[in-house]
């Protein structure tokens, strides 16, 4: 049996929350790369943002700062998967400047 067919048998044993804690594991192991994230200058204006959706990394954080858990925000945002916010944590970790200040402006447009 290999390291994968091992990690599949297990994966369905596991919490949804220890599915998230194994996908931030996957995302620190693979480095700077934000499978999930990505910044285009025709989709909102260039703001960082779920693939396959139109939610800003900026409104996941500042969502996460305001309280909310990551299942309130998963069930507010039905597009939205467990990985999508291991991607966006991490993305925000990398550039925490840059999304605190798209809330700063955010705020105050």
């Amino acid at each position: 049996m290999t390291t994968m067919d091992k990690v599949a048998a297990l994966l369905p044993e596991l919490t949804r929350a220890e599915k998230a804690r194994l996908l931030q594991w996957v995302v620190r192991d693979l480095g700077d790369d934000f499978a999930g994230i990505e910044s285009r200058p025709d989709v909102l204006g260039g703001e960082a943002c779920v693939v396959r959706t139109r939610i800003p990394v900026w409104v996941l954080v500042q969502a996460r700062q305001l309280g909310m858990s990551e299942a309130a925000i998963l069930h507010s945002y039905p597009s939205l998967r467990a990985e999508d916010l291991v991607n966006a944590w991490a993305y925000y970790r990398a550039h925490r400047e840059d999304i605190e200040q798209q809330i700063v402006d955010n705020e105050t447009a």
